[in-house]
């Protein structure tokens, strides 16, 4: 058996990175009947049917560390996430949505703001100065001028990443900038609906250079958190760390309780844009429960 990596999975086969090379490889139908799927990032043993035309059966899918649901990708060490300054326009709660799906999963994650040699009224620094105040790395970034792209660069450095973020913000281009022999696929923005063409179609984790690897995904518009319990929220919120059993009342949700300390933080240490995001997904997910309940 050989050991190796999923680098890409399409139309039903599944391409695993070997010492011996890259092989094309079948699941075993018992996956079909566990109900599991092979993912990009997977670790796996497959079995050779054939050395010279690098085919085989990929028999073994190995213990994932973690698993993210888009880009649906496995054994990741970081998320960044790409959201464009301008054109379109950061959709902050789209942003915070995938920010606490990466917490739930402890998956580190990164924020990268690109087209910022076209801001030119420089909005952008009011998001790197929110979220860098929440305990998040935040990247200013231009594809398009090079601009901070080898601080960039070194982010990705020996890990396997998984590039997300809604289409049109230039992720492609990004990758272009910090490896040009990729020479990844780039689209357009529509003028009249400021939405990207999705150019990636599936997910593939290519080799940035050596020893850093990224995946690379389709845009997505909206973002689920329908799976979180309502009391699990505060642990995704790295700014209430400090505060989260200091409440006086234990089970705080940091609502309508008199005396949390969460809430005595809110605009200073504690963003007013932040909470208030807090209170909506808290909101959301306690509706989700109840109706689960019925």
């Amino acid at each position: 058996m050989l050991e190796g990596t999923i680098i890409k999975g399409i139309g039903g086969f599944y391409y695993v990175d070997t010492k011996e090379g890259i092989f094309e490889c079948r699941a075993r139908g018992k996956f079909r009947k566990e109900k599991v799927t092979p993912l990009v990032g997977d670790y796996v043993q497959i079995s050779v049917i054939d050395n010279s035309k690098k085919t085989g059966s990929l028999d073994t899918i190995k213990e994932r560390k973690n698993m993210m649901i888009r880009p649906k990708v496995a054994n990741v060490d970081q998320v960044i996430i790409v959201f464009a300054a301008v054109s379109p326009d950061i959709n902050v709660d789209l942003l915070d949505r995938f920010l606490v799906l990466a917490a739930r999963q402890g998956i580190e994650a990164v924020i990268c703001i690109n087209k910022i040699d076209i801001d030119k009224e420089e909005k952008y620094k009011q998001i790197v100065e929110l979220y860098s105040k929440a305990g998040y790395k935040v990247l200013a970034v231009s594809a398009f001028e090079n601009i901070n792209t080898d601080e960039l660069k070194e982010i990705f450095k020996s890990k396997i990443t998984a590039f997300a973020g809604p289409s049109g913000v230039g992720k492609s281009s990004i990758v272009n900038a910090i490896n040009p022999e990729l020479n990844v696929q780039t689209g357009t923005i529509s003028e009249k609906i400021e939405r990207g063409k999705h150019t990636t179609r599936h997910a593939e984790l290519m080799e940035l250079f050596e020893g850093s690897y990224i995946v690379d995904s389709p845009g997505f518009t909206s973002l689920s958190i329908e799976d979180i319990l309502p009391e699990e929220l505060e642990n995704y919120f790295p700014e209430f760390k400090e505060y989260i059993g200091k409440c006086y009342f234990s089970g705080c949700s940091h609502v309508s309780e008199p005396d949390c300390e969460v809430k005595n933080h809110v605009g200073n240490e504690i963003s007013k844009e932040r909470y208030d995001r807090y209170l909506l997904f808290y909101d959301e997910l306690k509706n989700v429960y109840r109706e689960r309940k019925k």
